[in-house]
């Protein structure tokens, strides 16, 4: 069964962006980046609900989205994988890193013709 998702922190999110490498701040510990990725991945699946697009963000969380009327994978893992790292996908999450950057950087690797989220980041303090 899924777990609930967590309410996203903007503030608390964007504290931890900040702190992220190359920042002179101490960086984030594991618990606070699992949190992190939990909520945005909870928040990404929440405001994006359906079985299209995979975004796995290793070892804290992968959640099945959908954008747009796509139609939908009935079995498995879909055909759309986007796998990235924590960092990656709070800075994209706030808005410091683009998607295209992070695609260009290789940070992202996606796959399937419906893999491009470009139009889900940043995220905006919205809830």
């Amino acid at each position: 069964m899924p777990r609930k998702p967590v309410p996203l922190d903007w503030s608390a999110l964007t504290s931890l962006a900040a702190a992220l490498p190359p920042s002179p701040l101490p960086p984030p510990d594991r618990a606070e980046l699992a949190a992190a990725v939990r909520a945005i991945c909870g928040t990404i699946a929440q405001r994006h609900p359906g079985h299209q697009v995979e975004l796995r963000v290793p070892p804290f969380a992968a959640v099945q989205i959908a954008l747009g009327s796509i139609g939908t994978h009935k079995r498995g893992t879909p055909p759309n994988v986007v796998e990235m790292d924590s960092s990656t996908l709070i800075r994209l999450a706030v808005g410091t890193l683009t998607w295209d950057d992070a695609l260009a950087t290789q940070l992202v690797q996606a796959s399937g013709v419906h893999s491009d989220l470009a139009a889900v980041f940043p995220l905006r303090d919205t809830d």
